[in-house]
């Protein structure tokens, strides 16, 4: 099993910044791809961003050129740095990885919350 734990939220006005991070530990030799997807009231959950292990990243449009993805393969840490962030933004954000070879996400942390307001 691999257990995630992420910190880093908060409340935060419009255009402002904030950075989130995410731990993993346990059986985490054979994690893949660790990712940030985000969850807003009413909403389906949604992939914000996503690192290999080789540090490939990937963005959604929505947050391209405001948040950044990285990673720290020896700490085993995530990091999601998001700038100007917008009313939009405010969700629950969740930490999650994958094992080699799998298709789907099957470890998550508990969440996250990040409240933007205008």
């Amino acid at each position: 099993q691999v257990q995630l734990v992420e910190s880093g939220g908060g409340l935060v006005q419009a255009g402002g910044s904030l950075r989130l991070s995410c731990s993993a530990s346990g059986n985490t030799d054979f994690i893949s791809t660790m990712a940030w997807y985000r969850q807003a009231p009413g909403k389906e959950r949604e992939l914000v961003a996503g690192i290999t292990e080789g540090g490939t990243t990937n963005n959604a449009d929505s947050v391209k050129g405001r948040f950044t993805i990285s990673r720290d393969n020896a700490k085993q840490t995530v990091t999601l740095q998001m700038h100007s962030l917008r009313p939009e933004d405010t969700a629950i954000y969740y930490c999650a990885t994958k094992r080699f070879g799998r298709s789907n996400y099957s470890f998550w942390g508990q969440g996250t919350q990040v409240t933007v307001t205008s």
